[in-house]
């Protein structure tokens, strides 16, 4: 099958969500396309580098201004798995992207259309066009998978502490 240049970065996205996910990261990958190139590319590393703000498209953009030598995005395209944050979302304003593509929707925090739209309110100087839902299923099952694995070490855990302090007692805390 034939993927539009959308999906075909989308997947480099993915990619780097991967690379995430493979360090305990929230995977989220980010690509910033301009004039057909990658100029720059990021996943989340929130907990390696224990920041708040090092996600997926702020690391992203942070290396393509500098690979640039501008903060303006302009002419550029943003593609990144989730719906960008708003802390994201402002960023991508800011830096002036010129269109924003995305896979998972984020109901919770989404504020590129789902939660509310901070990308194409037209209050702010700047607005991006935003296409969603590329290789959505692909992007979505990257986070359910993550969390789903998440959730079964703490039960698991849990069933071990549990355990240590029954032997160590010689209580049964059923």
């Amino acid at each position: 099958m034939e993927h539009t240049p959308d999906e075909r970065y989308m997947l480099e996205a993915i990619e780097e969500a991967k690379k995430a996910g493979q360090m305990d990261e929230v995977p989220i990958g980010a690509v910033i396309v301009l004039e057909g190139e990658i100029i720059a590319r990021a996943h989340n590393l929130r907990e390696t580098k224990q920041s708040s703000i090092a996600h997926a498209e702020v690391l992203a953009i942070d290396e393509a201004c500098k690979k640039l030598g501008t903060w303006r995005l302009e002419e550029a395209v943003l593609y990144v798995t989730l719906e960008p944050c708003p802390m994201c979302a402002g960023a991508i304003m800011l830096s002036r992207v010129k269109k924003v593509v995305y896979g998972a929707s984020d109901p919770k925090g989404g504020c590129a259309g789902t939660f509310m739209n901070i990308l194409q309110d037209e209050r702010f100087n700047h607005q991006s066009e935003v296409v969603t839902g590329v290789l959505e299923e692909e992007c979505g099952a990257l986070l359910s998978d993550f969390f789903r694995k998440l959730r079964e070490k703490k039960k698991l855990k849990k069933k071990q502490v549990k355990e240590e302090l029954e032997q160590q007692t010689g209580i049964d805390r059923g």
